[in-house]
């Protein structure tokens, strides 16, 4: 009697820890490792995007995709930024093969089906790892500050982030960059 009720209380605490280790794996935030200003990004063209340079302006960062979707809206995000980026916005586009392979194998490829399919001015990085290792650290830094859920899921996750550096909200893929509430969040960060 005693071994089985020892045995039944050794399964619930190896139950507990299995619950407590995937609690902290999916919601406790790693520590930061660094402010959002000292991040960059390879940019397609071959330099480097250093995001300190954009301080002071609000800033759209998008997990892009050639083949998906939604690749729809890199016409919309280009519009935005026509219209916005004489007020100081900065849009920067991520390609990623990382949610459902539908990305270019090459960075000249992706370049140049984003300026002759939709004649993008932004800056575009060059393929990024946003959820497979080595994961740019962004990423990292949008689960510390938005919680797991806020990870993109697939393309055309949208993040806003402040003037000062601040994250302020993201948007799904299914959100369009011409939609009433994605324009009035950006108008709240100008």
């Amino acid at each position: 009697m005693i071994f089985s009720n020892l045995s039944g209380m050794m399964m619930m605490i190896r139950k507990f820890l299995i619950y407590c280790a995937l609690f902290l794996i999916f919601f406790m935030p790693e520590k930061a490792l660094s402010n959002f200003y000292d991040f960059s990004f390879d940019n397609i063209d071959g330099s480097k995007i250093l995001l300190k340079e954009y301080e002071g302006k609000p800033i759209l960062i998008v997990n892009t995709a050639s083949f998906c979707g939604y690749t729809y809206q890199y016409k919309e995000l280009q519009n935005l930024y026509v219209k916005y980026k004489s007020k100081g916005l900065k849009i920067i586009g991520v390609p990623s093969k990382d949610f459902g392979n539908q990305e270019f194998d090459s960075n000249s490829k992706v370049k140049e089906f984003c300026e002759i399919n939709f004649n993008i001015t932004f800056d575009l990085t060059t393929i990024t790892n946003i959820n497979k290792k080595p994961k740019h650290p962004f990423f990292q830094w949008i689960k510390n500050e938005a919680g797991f859920l806020a990870l993109p899921k697939w393309n055309f996750y949208k993040y806003l982030i402040t003037k000062e550096g601040k994250f302020y909200k993201y948007f799904t893929s299914m959100t369009k960059p011409n939609s009433t509430k994605f324009i009035n969040a950006i108008e709240n960060i100008l």
